[in-house]
């Protein structure tokens, strides 16, 4: 069984993009080091949105991730940052991560908005995904033991 955390984030405005990927790429790093993690994905959507999907050996693990290290700042920077968020968690029977599609398909029938301070008319009016999910980049991301 793996836990399956996906987060859909649209950076509203092109001034928080380059601090924005830098804490992607810091958190990118941690998740690969984090106990109970075991694949994870990055991809760029249109419009400075970025989907995350993650699969981890249980919630806690998931958790433990999301208020540790670089995370944590991040979490808190991508209130201002963001003028959309939203996540979806589902338990399956393997570690095998969506593709785009089915990742679109998830967070329009499970996914619920995230706090943001600068909420967009779509955001505000609860809508988890672009109507269209249009999938430019893909970064696979590993487990890494510290070496």
């Amino acid at each position: 069984m793996a836990f399956i955390s996906l987060t859909r984030l649209r950076v509203r405005s092109k001034r928080y993009l380059l601090p924005f990927l830098w804490y992607s790429l810091l958190s990118a790093r941690q998740v690969q080091r984090s106990p109970g993690f075991l694949a994870g994905k990055l991809m760029l959507g249109r419009k400075r949105t970025y989907w995350t999907v993650t699969a981890w050996n249980n919630e806690k693990s998931m958790k433990a991730f999301r208020i540790a290290g670089a995370h944590r700042p991040a979490m808190l920077k991508l209130l201002d940052w963001c003028d959309e968020a939203s996540i979806a968690h589902w338990v399956q029977d393997s570690a095998t991560l969506p593709g785009p599609q089915e990742a679109h398909r998830r967070m329009i029938s499970a996914g619920r908005t995230s706090k943001v301070h600068h909420p967009s008319p779509r955001h505000a009016a609860h809508e988890t995904a672009e109507v269209s999910c249009a999938i430019r980049f893909e970064q696979a991301l590993s487990p890494r033991t510290i070496a």
